[in-house]
């Protein structure tokens, strides 16, 4: 696998890393080059030869595990490919069934062979020679694989692959009539910045209406999730899911515990920021109360910020302001528009949601999302950007495996791209006042955003160490955490229904479990990599890209150092960021 035309520049002395996006598909050694995986029997042979081969040195090993690398690789983009297709349109049943006839058909076969290889290499007498050449954190992964593996979960992993993805069939179809107008979810959260309150409210209560409407399915949706999960981790000799999938997501370096207190310091550092903000919000607006479709208003006589009019013109303004930050950046957007690896506009029958998937063999990632004219799709843009410049950074490793990064470092590539890009958001907003206005926006999202994280993580704690639980306890133990993180600001009063139901919209509880925390540590690397931006960018973008390029090769507390940052999310560290990211609150005008 290669990156052509790459140049890397590594003094010793400091990180400095030259790149180019003229990334091309890696060259196939072992697959025939039009290899097209269509059914297992097409795929079957190569696993076969696999797991047959002589390896009787260190050569054949490392040859065989390339080899491998080039099939997983293979594999995984058809997989990608399947899902992208199903997700852009939720409506066309064929390519759901695609997807489905892979998640039913192909990868169940897959997963025994898998195992089998993996023992085969942690078997081999020479891989501790590995171990010593920098293969620690994949063969890591590889023992935490076979330590689960369980034959009877093939066929509930199979089925849950399918069914988590109905979540997005159930929603990406739901939209709302304002003003004698059909507008997905996506385009009817504008209404939510409406200047006019009676349009906010309107706005809000058609959407929360929307989403009961489909309550039921989805609690009926959730409740077999829950089950087969629960089957899951018992089968792998779990008491519960939350603690199978911790080992599951390779969370070697922390646990439960650490996200409890996760939990308790966004309760009492970031919090009290958050009723700050809100009082503000309602003293501006002139409010006796705030409600939540007040919570995003502009000021009346204030028109909402419009940074762009259509997709084309978002992913344009994007590229320039990646451009200016460093030319690479905008490069690697460049290179996936001239592929076609973008879906940016909303409309009826995509799935919700926005996220960059990584493609093993073509190098250059997809960007999904839903860009309906708001701040927040340029938010959503930049930070999948983030994400895309991840993956073309981390595509010259020589494995599939060592490509395979923790979350915690691939949010901290977006978050931080968010925060990094947002000095060049006059692009968006060339009108100073607009600038300014967008900057507090987003930087007043990152402090609010805080308590939502540690909401869904405390949510999804109590719904896995619980199993057995109902629809309606789900809903009140929702409320119940809901109010424990609240700023106490904002009145729900007569909203109670859709409070409780608040809590469907997070697709990660469906499609993803436990994925959300990751936000949240995240958030906080970002911040202090923004903090060496605003000492010196070249500096904090250098160590930035020389994290990345690591991939998955290090621990996630190395990948943190290598970006010049500590692995810590304690009271002390968030209360130090917080009070930075309010410093630089107050520097904008």
């Amino acid at each position: 696998m290669h990156l052509s035309g790459t140049t890397f520049v590594v003094p010793l002395h400091k990180f400095y890393l030259m790149y180019s996006a003229d990334i091309q598909k890696a060259t196939r050694q072992f697959l025939p080059a039009d290899f097209q995986l269509t059914t297992w029997e097409s795929l079957e042979p190569y696993f076969l030869q696999l797991a047959s081969r002589e390896l009787p040195d260190m050569s054949s090993l490392q040859q065989w595990l390339h080899d491998l690398s080039e099939l997983e690789a293979a594999v995984s983009e058809e997989a990608c490919w399947r899902q992208i297709r199903m997700t852009c349109d939720t409506e066309n049943p064929a390519l759901e069934e695609a997807y489905n006839y892979y998640c039913l058909e192909i990868s169940p076969k897959i997963q025994p062979f898998a195992d089998q290889l993996n023992r085969k290499l942690i078997e081999h007498p020479l891989t501790p020679e590995l171990e010593k050449q920098g293969y620690h954190t994949y063969l890591r992964s590889i023992r935490k694989n076979i330590e689960l593996f369980r034959e009877q979960n093939i066929p509930i992993q199979a089925a849950l692959a399918v069914q988590q993805q109905q979540f997005g069939v159930i929603t990406g179809k739901l939209s709302v009539q304002l003003n004698g107008q059909e507008y997905t979810m996506q385009q009817a959260a504008k209404f939510l910045e409406h200047p006019d309150r009676t349009q906010r409210e309107a706005a809000y209560r058609a959407m929360q209406e929307k989403r009961l409407e489909v309550r039921n399915e989805l609690n009926q949706l959730m409740d077999e999730l829950l089950v087969k999960r629960q089957q899951e981790a018992q089968n792998a000799g779990f008491d519960n899911y939350r603690d199978y999938r911790f080992k599951e997501l390779g969370r070697f370096d922390y646990g439960p515990e650490a996200c409890y207190d996760f939990q308790e310091a966004v309760k009492t550092e970031v919090v009290p920021l958050v009723r700050q903000l809100h009082k503000a919000k309602k003293a501006k607006l002139g409010l006796d109360v705030l409600r939540p479709w007040d919570t995003d208003a502009e000021l009346p006589g204030t028109t909402p910020l419009h940074p762009f009019q259509t997709a084309d013109e978002l992913l344009d303004k994007s590229i320039e302001a990646f451009t200016r930050l460093r030319p690479f950046f905008g490069d690697c957007l460049r290179r996936m528009k001239s592929m076609q690896h973008l879906d940016l506009e909303t409309r009826k029958g995509k799935a919700p949601g926005g996220y960059n998937c990584p493609l093993a063999e073509s190098g250059a990632p997809f960007i999904f999302m839903h860009a309906a004219g708001t701040m927040n799709d340029v938010v959503t843009m930049v930070h999948e950007g983030g994400h895309a410049v991840h993956s073309f950074l981390a595509h010259p490793l020589p494995l599939t495996g060592f490509k395979e990064y923790p979350m915690e470092i691939a949010e901290v590539a977006s978050m931080a791209m968010e925060l990094f890009s947002a000095k060049h958001w006059d692009v968006f907003f060339p009108n100073r006042a607009d600038y300014v206005r967008a900057r507090r926006q987003h930087l007043e999202r990152i402090i609010t955003i805080f308590p939502w994280i540690a909401l869904i993580d405390a949510f999804q704690h109590w719904m896995y160490t619980n199993p057995n639980h109902t629809a309606e306890a789900r809903s009140e133990a929702w409320v119940s955490l809901a109010k424990s993180f609240s700023d106490g600001v904002v009145d729900y009063s007569g909203l109670e229904t859709f409070r409780a139901n608040q809590w469907q919209k997070q697709l990660h509880l469906f499609e993803v479990p436990f994925y959300y925390i990751e936000y949240g540590i995240a958030q906080l690397g970002a911040i202090g990599l923004w903090m060496q931006f605003e000492q010196d960018p070249e500096a904090a973008l250098d160590r930035y890209c020389a994290a990345l390029q690591l991939g998955g090769t290090r621990t996630l507390p190395e990948l943190y150092a290598a970006a010049g940052l500590p692995f810590d999310f304690s009271t002390a560290r968030i209360r130090e960021l917080m009070e930075f990211v309010q410093q630089e609150m107050e520097k904008l005008t």
